[in-house]
């Protein structure tokens, strides 16, 4: 649960655009959308891996360059 404390003197604007910096941050929207579903421990790792492949080809494209 995030909280903001608001200081005496500060707009609501102002307050709730900390709101927003802070919660991007922690991440929680990420968070709950790959806590919707399920996905197995190997399905992760290939995602991982495939991911890498797909990085390490445009770096390697960058260097050749």
């Amino acid at each position: 649960m995030l909280i903001i404390n608001v200081k005496d003197g500060e707009s609501i604007d102002r307050a709730l655009k900390r709101y927003k910096r802070k919660h991007r941050q922690v991440q929680i929207a990420k968070e709950l959308r790959e806590r919707k579903h399920f996905t197995k421990p190997s399905i992760e790792r290939r995602g991982k891996i495939l991911n890498a492949v797909y990085r390490d080809k445009f770096y390697k494209e960058d260097q050749q360059q």
